[in-house]
């Protein structure tokens, strides 16, 4: 084993050996466990059709806040909620950002997570570029990803974030509660 303490001084080694002298290992007794550890296996995948069984979903839109309480809408269309996570979708394609916004939420939900933010950006704003045309391809199609029949039924709401959160470039999703035990 190679010696960390070169530069000690003579002085110091002999003062750590004097005050370490008296000093014996005490022995423990083990002690075997009074019943047998039992350890439910972990599920790493989630069954969609567990999530929800109520009645159909309606389709959510930016801001709407029909299904849940109005103290909890007031606080979430604040941003008076905790963010517990964020998912940022610059640079990354369509399908990308697809496949990162399903796992995102998806993860959300098992880990029991409330509210999350993605930021979509706002998309490429040029003077030259037509009133008409997209501006914002993840920033459109975020919300209509969180509709769809997979992540649906883990969410209750979702809003644009305030502006020191991202604003319009960004969604606050509010999770609806992992009561199952797992």
């Amino acid at each position: 084993m190679k010696r960390l303490d070169k530069d000690v001084a003579p002085a110091d080694d002999d003062f750590w050996k004097e005050t370490v002298k008296n000093v014996k290992k005490i022995k423990q007794v083990e002690e075997k466990p009074s019943a047998p550890l039992i350890i439910d296996d972990i599920k790493d995948k989630l069954e969609f059709n567990n999530i929800y069984t109520g009645n159909k979903l309606n389709e959510l839109y930016v801001g709407c806040v029909d299904n849940i309480d109005k103290n909890t809408a007031d606080k979430f269309k604040r941003g008076q909620i905790a963010i517990q996570r964020r998912l940022d979708l610059h640079g990354m394609t369509e399908k990308q950002a697809f496949d990162a916004v399903q796992d995102f939420i998806t993860k959300a939900y098992m880990q029991k997570l409330r509210c999350v933010l993605i930021v979509t950006g706002k998309g490429i704003n040029h003077e030259d570029t037509l009133w008409y045309e997209k501006k914002g391809i993840l920033k459109e199609c975020v919300p209509n990803w969180l509709n769809g029949e997979l992540l649906r039924p883990m969410i209750l709401s979702f809003s644009y974030a305030q502006p020191q959160d991202g604003g319009e470039g960004a969604l606050y999703v509010l999770i609806r509660r992992n009561r199952k035990i797992t």
